[in-house]
């Protein structure tokens, strides 16, 4: 398709730029820039401002997220229409968020993919003369990696989609070259790229037929074996079966086996006996309960919409639109209610192939069984049928030459079974459902994904309403929003015990809730009677076309502790390499029995992680569980540990046991790593430590909530705290260790002391006290002491506050504890400003200071400023109260120590109105009432306080 150079227009296949009317385009700085590659990405699409945070920030933006993609939008807005009046706007907003509407070929990557869609077309018509032409063409569009000068981890994963468009382009190219019998020219290249991804097949295959017809079969069959070794060492499996094939084509000689892209046998319809006549109407019938699925129903109506509009209301342009999801998600359902919707704008008909994919009653259909019945169907008389399969599909081609058909292949099992069924012209649409994803469609046939979820929560509500009426789902919304949790919000399963609800109308919802919920199997509730409609048996048709190890590691995500895993526990709980635990992952993400929720982190839902449960009770012995959940502890364990000595801790280290051989915990560098890593599992490592108490793993249990408790302090997680070291009483209790027993019941107390529950804070002090009285552990009675005094000055006692100060500094002297001394001093300097003594509590700040500066301890370091800032304060020295401060939110900031920084924050506030500066105390208190508030904390409603006196006193 041919482009007029438009006035506004865009490159992305390279570094980011910008032009009109010739004049090229400032567009600003970084951030800027990656909020106008995601517009151009989405190629008219409507983004979300949730969208764009996520995009610029992942999950960890900024308080000010929303108003920093407010002002890239606006500076945006003065580069793209500099003048306000003039229609059409490029950049148009709605509620729904932003687009960026271009004219025809404003971008690179639209030229390149028309031109692509242009070669392709002519490389199927045997124009391969002007289709290479294409080919060079769109190619010659990338001017480097796309998005060049954006960073980032949204700008990492657009560069490898579109990389792997532009090498499913180059591999067409390729096979062009080969037919027109230029292998020649193609080796070097073909040689470096296969070397820069050497598990891509395809590539390795057009080297191995240049070298062939090159005379160098002894080099294209070295190639083979070094793919073949390179696949099953680092995947462990075997080539795919295109390679396989052209192997023994060349070991055979067969030079059949050696053609790269051969068209198939050319009939034209009328050599079929009249089949053109003939319009099937396959489509099975849809079920009458259907409802929900609306976003998905408007994708799908929305691509042919599109492709109508792209070449003319008569003749649509080919659209294949891959569905794809979990077992019992209703891909089937969605694309047979959708097809039945549309069967009015495709008058030549419909057809449609179940590809048994997943089938246990049978084996997989194979594509020449499918084409055989595809021309059975279209009317060609037997005798006109060809015997070989190629020519059959060539046939089967030549007859849809022109129809506006719809083709629905349901339940297919990979590309491979679908491709040779994809019609040859543009005036089909193509549906595919498969459980796995079918990338290879999507980069080599331009398929459009849609992966579906669970319903929403509204749209499974709606689903039992159109089984059991409106008024039944109404009437017992609790019992619904069971059934709905437990159903885990998947079709089937929900369909199931509408379906048994149905047939007992008298029957309370509750009373089906409550089996679920005391349902002693996790999936025996969910049997509808029949294999289609029993959720276990629907599951397992996906497990077991799993291979040995993806079926182990499913097994044992059903023993791991948390709702979702990273590739690096996947390793240690499987006891396998970090490369291998990978590529076992991706193959369930295939499968649907995982999801990549996020990068690099993987779930299933509440009824397979339930149906792995089973299946690991089932098949793996009790010790090879009981392993495996040891790893994954261990993993937890030590990478929890490394991560917390990275918070520079102010905690004596403590000595774990070694971890399993097999297990291999993360090695983090920094403390930016170390906190997005607690943040990134904060939910499993909770979970891990309900699961070390349940099983008897104890030590793992006091180890784990003894490291936790830095990251749970500093970021507001108390409740959290409160939970894991009750946890860990219990477990040193069971152990016998009085040690351990002491420590949990400091670090209990330390938790209830932040949640201002002072009663529960003191009992568990004392009983602390009492165990290291017991042990004459000097060390640990220090802590319990300087931990009384933070009690006392909450009780408002400050002399009996200074007396446990002194005695915790006493304490620590006599056990040689250098870094509990510099606490104390800060301790005693805190207690004297308490009781009026400012003068010389400086005098004892300022001595914690220097050793806590010398030993490097900051977060002592950032108590010990915010102490010294008090003081001044009472003074009166205001200045000096702020450098202070000041000092104390920059090293709380550095260690994610978000209450801290909140409290000084209150802190700075208070100061500058004794300073008289209202406007400078309104904004310190905003934003401490903000984090505050987020933390859940009591001392929100104080700051709260301050901020309408202040606002009644400037009224």
């Amino acid at each position: 398709m041919a482009y007029t150079v438009p006035a506004l227009r865009f490159e992305i296949l390279g570094p980011l730029r910008g032009w009109r009317a010739g004049d090229e385009l400032d567009l600003g700085w970084p951030k800027q820039q990656t909020v106008l590659a995601a517009l151009l990405l989405a190629a008219g699409r409507t983004v979300s401002r949730p969208d764009l945070v996520d995009v610029l920030w992942g999950d960890n933006p900024p308080r000010s997220s929303a108003s920093l993609v407010h002002t890239y939008l606006a500076r945006l807005r003065r580069v793209l229409d500099p003048d306000p009046r003039s229609e059409p706007r490029a950049l148009v907003s709605g509620r729904s968020g932003y687009a960026l509407r271009l004219p025809p070929g404003g971008t690179d990557l639209e030229v390149f993919r028309a031109s692509l869609e242009d070669a392709r077309r002519m490389a199927s018509d045997d124009q391969l003369v002007a289709a290479l032409k294409g080919f060079d063409a769109a190619l010659g569009l990338w001017r480097g990696p796309p998005l060049g000068g954006i960073s980032g981890a949204w700008a990492d994963g657009q560069r490898v989609r579109l990389g792997e468009v532009r090498l499913a382009a180059v591999e067409d190219r390729a096979e062009v070259m080969l037919r027109l019998g230029r292998q020649a020219e193609l080796v070097p290249e073909l040689t470096a790229l296969a070397a820069m991804y050497p598990l891509r097949e395809r590539l390795r295959a057009l080297l191995m037929i240049a070298l062939h017809r090159g005379g160098r079969r002894a080099e294209a069959l070295a190639l083979y074996a070094d793919a073949r070794r390179l696949l099953v060492d680092e995947l462990g499996v075997e080539p795919g079966t295109e390679l396989q094939r052209l192997h023994r084509a060349m070991l055979t000689g067969a030079e059949d086996g050696l053609a790269a892209g051969a068209p198939g046998v050319d009939l034209r319809p009328s050599a079929a006996g009249g089949a053109d006549r003939v319009v099937p109407r396959q489509l099975p019938p849809t079920t009458r309960h259907f409802a929900g699925r609306v976003a998905e129903l408007d994708t799908l109506s929305s691509l042919l919409d599109q492709a109508t509009r792209r070449t003319g209301a008569t003749d649509p342009a080919m659209v294949i639109a891959a569905i794809d999801g979990t077992a019992g998600v209703g891909k089937t359902t969605l694309a047979l209610h959708w097809a039945h919707r549309v069967a009015d704008r495709f008058p030549d008909g419909q057809l449609y192939v179940n590809l048994r994919g997943f089938d246990p009653s049978g084996p997989t259909l194979r594509p020449g069984e499918a084409v055989r019945g595809f021309l059975d169907v279209l009317g060609v008389p037997p005798h006109r049928v060809p015997t070989d399969a190629q020519a059959q599909a060539g046939l089967y081609r030549s007859l849809l030459a022109g129809r506006r058909i719809l083709v629905v292949l349901d339940n297919a099992r990979d590309v491979d079974q679908v491709q040779p069924l994809l019609p040859g012209d543009p005036a089909a649409v193509v549906l595919v459902t498969s459980r796995h994803q079918l990338s290879g469609l999507v980069a080599l046939d331009g398929a459009h994904p849609l992966t579906l979820a669970p319903l929403p929560v509204e749209e499974a509500r709606d689903l039992l309403a159109a089984h059991l009426g409106t008024g039944r789902v109404a009437a017992e919304p609790r019992a619904v929003e069971d059934i709905i949790t437990r159903s885990a919000r998947l079709p089937l399963a929900l369909s199931v015990i509408a379906a048994r609800a149905a047939a007992h109308p008298t029957f309370p919802l509750a009373v089906l809730a409550g089996e679920l919920t005391a349902a002693p199997a996790g999936l025996d509730a969910f049997d509808g009677g029949h294999p289609a409609t029993d959720v276990r048996a629907v599951f397992s048709w996906s497990y077991q076309r799993l291979s040995t190890g993806g079926r182990r590691l499913f097994r044992l995500l059903g023993v791991h502790c948390g709702q979702d895993i990273s590739a690096a526990a996947a390793a240690s709980l499987a006891a396998v390499p970090a490369g291998r635990a990978r590529a076992l992952l991706a193959e369930l993400a295939r499968a649907h029995l995982v999801t990549e929720h996020l990068p690099g982190r993987f779930a299933c839902h509440d009824l397979l992680r339930a149906y792995a449960t089973e299946l690991a009770r089932q098949t793996d012995a009790e010790a090879d569980r009981r392993a495996a959940i040891h790893r994954s502890l261990d993993h937890y364990l030590h990478t929890a540990y490394g991560a917390a000595m990275l918070l520079r801790n102010r905690r004596d280290p403590i000595i774990l046991a070694r971890p399993e051989a097999t297990v291999t915990p993360e090695r983090l560098t920094d403390l930016d790593q170390a906190l997005a890593w607690f943040a990134a599992e904060r939910a499993v490592l909770l979970a891990a430590v309900r699961q070390s108490a349940v099983t008897g793993f104890d030590t793992h249990t006091w180890a784990l909530a003894w490291t936790l408790a830095n990251v749970q302090e500093r970021r507001g997680h108390w409740r959290d705290w409160v939970a894991v070291q009750t946890a860990a009483v219990a477990a040193a209790r069971r152990l016998a260790d009085r040690s351990k027993q002491g420590a949990a019941h400091h670090l209990l107390a330390n938790a209830y002391l932040r949640l201002e529950r002072l009663e529960e804070a003191r009992t568990h002090l004392r009983l602390g006290l009492e165990l290291f009285e017991q042990l004459s552990d000097d060390s640990g009675q220090a802590h319990i002491h300087h931990s009384l005094a933070r009690m006392s000055e909450r009780t408002g006692d400050h002399p009996a506050a200074l007396l446990h100060a002194e005695r915790a500094h006493d304490l620590y002297r006599a056990a040689g504890d250098r870094r509990g001394q510099a606490a104390a001093l800060n301790g005693l300097g805190w207690c004297h400003t308490l009781l009026g003594n400012h003068r010389r509590a400086l005098e004892y700040c300022r001595l914690a200071l220097a050793q806590q500066q010398e030993m490097g301890n900051v977060h002592g370091q950032a108590a010990t400023q915010h102490s010294i800032g008090w003081a001044h304060h009472q003074l009166g020295e205001y200045a000096r109260a702020e450098e202070a401060y000041r000092h104390a939110i920059d090293l709380y900031g550095s260690l994610g120590d978000r209450y801290n920084v909140a409290a000084t924050l209150a802190n700075i506030g208070d100061t500058h109105l004794a300073a008289g500066d209202h406007w400078a105390a309104r904004t310190a208190w905003r934003a401490a009432y903000t984090d505050l508030r987020q933390l859940d904390h009591t001392e929100a409603g104080q700051v709260a306080a301050r901020l309408e006196q202040l606002d009644r006193q400037t009224a």
